[in-house]
C-alpha cells in the first residue's frame, strides 16, 4: 500500500477518534482491534517504557514501535525487487537524480546542431536517467528497512537481443529475466548489485512474464530457486517498469495481445502462491498503455501506482507498506497537541515524535490500516527537561519531516492533475452537450 501522509486526512482521523473514541490501555504497551470478519489489527509500542522516563533539551520525545494487520504477526518479510532495465530506461528521467547539477536530456528530441552528440546517444546524462531513478529508489527503500525482519532479493527483467532490423529477438528467452541476489539479509550485496546493474544500463525488450516468473520462482521456493524458502514469512513482489510488455510474442517493439496475457498468467500464479505484485508504472510510456501493469496487480491482490514523473519513484517507493499500515499518528491526551512527524517503515514499524510537556503525560498511539480498522493504545510516562538534546534523534525527527514534505507535494500535486481532468471534462461536455 502507498502512504499519502495527507495531513487532512490526519486531522480527519484525530477528529473520528475523538468524536467516537476507541479502546485503549492506560500504561498499556500491546493494543489490538478486530471486527467480526477480516484479520486483527495490532499494535506495539517498544519505547518509551510505560511508567517510565524520557529526557530532552527540547520538549518532544521520541515513540517506537510496530503495527501489524495480522492475527498473528509474520516473522518477517520477503521482498523481491524486480526492476526493468528495458532499452527505454536509459531515456532522461527528467530530473537531476545523481545531483550532479546537470540535467540529462536527450538530444533527440532538443534543438542541437547536428554532431553535437552521437546519434545514437539518448541521454547526456546517464545518471538522470529512468534506471538511475529505479535504482536510487531500491537504495532509498533499502535504506528504511530493517535486515532482522526483511530478506532482499533483487532481479532485473528485459529481453535477450533483438534484431534491430526485424525487431524478433535473436535466440530463446533464457535471458529474459535475470536473478543477481537471491533473498538475503546481507542489504548489501543488494546495494553493490544495484551499483552494477546501473553501470551496464538498460538494453532489449521488455519480457513482464519473465520476471513475475523468477520473481515467484524464489518467493515460493519453486524448483530451481537459488533462496532458501521460508513459509511462515510474508512475500512481496515490487514490480518497477517504464512500459509495457513486448515479449514474449512478436516483434520487441509491438504489444501483442499474448504478450498481457502470459503476464496476467503468471500473475494468477502468484495469486495462488500469495504473493501480492505491486506494480509502479514509471513515466509517460507506461501510462498510456497501463493495461498489463493494472491487471497484473489486481490479479495477484497487489496494488497499481502510476508515477507519471519518473523522479518520483523515489518517494513513492519509500511509501510502500507491506504490512497494510497506512499511518500512525501520535497524540498527547495530556496537552491536546498531536504529531504527524512520523516515519512508517513498510514492515509495519515506526518512529516518530510528539510533543510533550515537563511531568506526566499519556500518549496515545494510532494505527489506522488500509481496511479502515484502527487501534490505538495509551501509554503514560514523565518526561524531564535536560540541558543536552539528543543530536541524532534531532536529525531523524528533520529526515522524518523532510520526506513527509516530498509525499505530502506528491499528494497535492495529484489532487491538481485531477481537478484540472475534471475542469478538462467539463469544459468538454460544455462544447459538446450530450443531446436527448
Amino acid at each position: 500500500m502507498l502512504r499519502t501522509f495527507s495531513f487532512s486526512l490526519r486531522l480527519l482521523m484525530l477528529a473520528v477518534l475523538i468524536c467516537t473514541g476507541s479502546s485503549s490501555l492506560v500504561g498499556s504497551r500491546v493494543a489490538s482491534a478486530a471486527s467480526d470478519t477480516g484479520p486483527k489489527v495490532g499494535l506495539r509500542i517498544e519505547t518509551p517504557a510505560a511508567g517510565g522516563e524520557v529526557s530532552n533539551a527540547v520538549h518532544l520525545a521520541e515513540v517506537r514501535g510496530l503495527a501489524t494487520v495480522d492475527s498473528v504477526p509474520p516473522p518477517g518479510y520477503d521482498l523481491m525487487l524486480a526492476l526493468d532495465v528495458s532499452g527505454s530506461t536509459n531515456e532522461p528521467s527528467g530530473t537531476d537524480v545523481d545531483g550532479d547539477g546537470t540535467l540529462g536530456m536527450d538530444p533527440r528530441l532538443e534543438l542541437v546542431a547536428p554532431g553535437t552528440y552521437p546519434e545514437d546517444m539518448v541521454s547526456t546524462d546517464p545518471g538522470d536517467s529512468v534506471l538511475a531513478a529505479e535504482v536510487l529508489a531500491a537504495r532509498k527503500l533499502i535504506e528504511g528497512l530493517s535486515p532482522e525482519r526483511v530478506r532482499v532479493g533483487l532481479l532485473t527483467f528485459s529481453s535477450g537481443p533483438v534484431n534491430v532490423e526485424t525487431g524478433l529477438r535473436v535466440g530463446g528467452v533464457e535471458g529474459d529475466a535475470v536473478l543477481h541476489v537471491p533473498l538475503t539479509r546481507s542489504y548489501a550485496r543488494v546495494l553493490e548489485a544495484l551499483e552494477k546493474i546501473e553501470r551496464r544500463g538498460g538494453h532489449g525488450a521488455t519480457n513482464f512474464e519473465a520476471g513475475i516468473r523468477l520473481g515467484l520462482r524464489e518467493l515460493a521456493g519453486l524448483p530451481g530457486a537459488k533462496s532458501r524458502h521460508d513459509p511462515e514469512r510474508k512475500s512481496v513482489l515490487l514490480f518497477l517498469t517504464d512500459g509495457s510488455p513486448s515479449f514474449p510474442m512478436g516483434r520487441s517493439d509491438v504489444v501483442d495481445a499474448g504478450d498481457i496475457e502470459a503476464a496476467v498468467r503468471a500473475a494468477q500464479l502468484a495469486r495462488s502462491a500469495g504473493v501480492p505484485i505491486h506494480c509502479y508504472a514509471i513515466g509517460m510510456g507506461a501510462l498510456t498503455e497501463p493495461v498489463a501493469a493494472t491487471e497484473i496487480a489486481r490479479v495477484s491482490l497487489g496494488e497499481y501506482v502510476p508515477v507519471r514523473n519518473p523522479a518520483d519513484i523515489v518517494p513513492l517507493l519509500q511509501g510502500v507498506s507491506f504490512s497494510s499500515i497506512e499511518d500512525v499518528v501520535l497524540t498527547n491526551l495530556t496537552t491536546g497537541d498531536f504529531s504527524t512527524d512520523v516515519h512508517l517503515s513498510p514492515d509495519g514499524h515506526f518512529s516518530g515524535f510528539v510533543p510533550v510537556k515537563e511531568g506526566t503525560n499519556q500518549v496515545r498511539v494510532t494505527a489506522l490500516a488500509s481496511s479502515g480498522k484502527r487501534v490505538n493504545t495509551t501509554l503514560e510516562f514523565e518526561f524531564r527537561l535536560s540541558g543536552l538534546s539528543d543530536k541524532e534523534l534531532l536529525l531523524e525527527l528533520d529526515r522524518i519531516r523532510r520526506r513527509n514534505k516530498v509525499l505530502q507535494l506528491l499528494l497535492e500535486r495529484k489532487r491538481i492533475d485531477d481537478f484540472r481532468k475534471r475542469e478538462e471534462l467539463r469544459k468538454e461536455l460544455e462544447l459538446n452537450p450530450v443531446e436527448d
